[in-house]
């Protein structure tokens, strides 16, 4: 197993809904920038960080297969020549039977992917009559929970909706992930209800760090994203919010706060199997 670096600087960039290719890269990358002269080691952005917009209750995304995806080699050429790791929180690829993927990287300091993960939980719902949303119209939903075992760390990758399935954050805890990744686009109206307890919740139920960095502003078609980008610690306390500005977040965090949080409440050791 790799032995992780224990203290890592984690910035969260809160980029923007874009429409086009050129105009997600163009922010990611300046974000990038910022935060790289900020001192920050590893680098995240949102949930379709490559552009996304909505037609009706449908999320219609630009896309394009992973090998030619122009936001996805911008980003690796950048990790490369800056020497920095990054999770592409999703951009959206060409999938199976016409559909695409809602599909989250992670990039080494040398411009390799070393883990996919395709969103599993897909958001299909009604927040009213005006505004439902149902992305498995035109997303094709994955089947696999990921974690990535790097020198920085042991990361569990899920992206927004996933939020709320608090089994997945077990498992991933429990094969030892110690960040629990949610690059998100969540909208504003259940962000400002939910975003920030749900969070909290899945950081203090895991004894992990949770980073969430969160879209923010109107999307092309409708809807608009919450913000709020999140770095939370074990303990559950929020130890940095991007508010609701495009911009960027970053922390210095301890990975030994994560045994330190296990050791004094093993509850990752002590689930058991019950009957109705």
């Amino acid at each position: 197993m790799i032995r992780a670096k224990r203290e890592i600087n984690i910035a969260c960039l809160q980029t923007r809904p874009r429409a086009d290719f050129k105009t997600a890269l163009d922010e990611a990358i300046a974000l990038a920038e910022e935060a790289t002269a900020a001192g920050a080691d590893f680098l995240t952005l949102p949930e379709y960080c490559g552009g996304l917009k909505t037609e009706g209750s449908a999320f219609a995304p630009p896309f394009e297969v992973e090998e030619s995806h122009p936001v996805l080699n911008g980003l690796r050429d950048f990790a490369k020549n800056r020497k920095k790791y990054l999770l592409i929180g999703s951009i959206a690829v060409k999938g199976p039977r016409e559909k695409t993927l809602n599909r989250s990287y992670i990039i080494d300091d040398f411009g390799n992917i070393i883990s996919r993960y395709d969103k599993i939980h897909l958001f299909d719902i009604k927040l009213s009559e005006q505004e439902s949303y149902r992305e498995s119209t035109t997303v094709h939903g994955g089947q696999t929970a990921v974690i990535c075992q790097t020198p920085l760390g042991c990361f569990g990758q899920t992206i927004c909706y996933d939020l709320r399935f608090p089994h997945l954050y077990r498992v991933l805890s429990q094969a030892g992930a110690e960040i629990l990744f949610v690059p998100a686009a969540f909208t504003k109206k259940t962000g400002e209800a939910h975003w920030h307890v749900l969070n909290r919740a899945r950081a203090i139920e895991n004894s992990a760090f949770v980073v969430a960095p969160c879209a923010v502003g109107k999307v092309e078609g409708g809807g608009e994203s919450y913000g709020h980008s999140l770095i939370i610690n074990p303990w559950g306390e929020i130890l940095a919010d991007g508010e609701a500005e495009s911009g960027f977040i970053n922390v210095n965090i301890k990975l030994d706060e994560v045994d330190s949080a296990r050791s004094r409440i093993p509850s990752l050791s002590h689930d058991k199997s019950f009957e109705f």
